[in-house]
């Protein structure tokens, strides 16, 4: 069982204990005038372990999946729901690479600052030459509110879809490629 505060927030925490890369997703967040709900919890390492969180935030929290191609040459952000199975070959097709598979730490951290069990859309600020692609399965769309982690997988944010793909990408000057998973 997760261990979490029950208490939803509406502002950034503070500062104290909390790494420079999650504080500035909050500056940014506020600079575009993006509401959220914020959870705080114990690290959050698998799908899996976000349940409880989507129950406290009324969402189901994305499945966030960072993934290359075999050459390593062509990096991807995949956003999916969280029970939805994932399968190369659907996705392989559909983009036009073959031989997906997860992408390295090292690359992780290099493009998005960001280490393994933390991915998420909000990570796509700190990748402004846009070497990582976005990916999102339609069905995320359809949902109002999107679930993800502030680059850090002890939060977990509640963010309205439309917030993320009006105001948040264009931002951050990336253009999503819609897939059917």
């Amino acid at each position: 069982m997760l261990k979490f505060d029950p208490t939803l927030y509406a502002d950034k925490p503070d500062p104290h204990n909390r790494l420079p890369k999650e504080m500035a997703v909050y500056e940014l967040l506020k600079r575009l005038q993006i509401p959220y709900l914020r959870a705080d919890h114990e690290v959050t390492a698998t799908i899996e372990d976000c349940h409880e969180i989507d129950q406290l935030l009324g969402i189901s929290i994305c499945k966030n999946l960072f993934l290359c191609n075999r050459q390593k040459t062509n990096y991807y952000l995949l956003m999916m729901p969280g029970e939805k199975p994932f399968k190369t070959k659907d996705l392989s097709a559909q983009i036009g690479s073959a031989r997906l598979s997860f992408g390295d730490a090292q690359a992780m951290e290099q493009y998005l600052n960001l280490t393994p069990g933390s991915v998420t859309v909000l990570a796509l600020m700190n990748d402004p030459e846009q070497r990582v692609r976005l990916l999102i399965d339609r069905d995320v769309l359809q949902q109002e509110y999107i679930g993800c982690h502030p680059c850090i997988n002890t939060s977990s944010l509640k963010i309205k879809t439309s917030d993320i793909l009006e105001k948040f990408l264009p931002y951050v000057g990336h253009v999503p490629t819609i897939v059917d998973l």
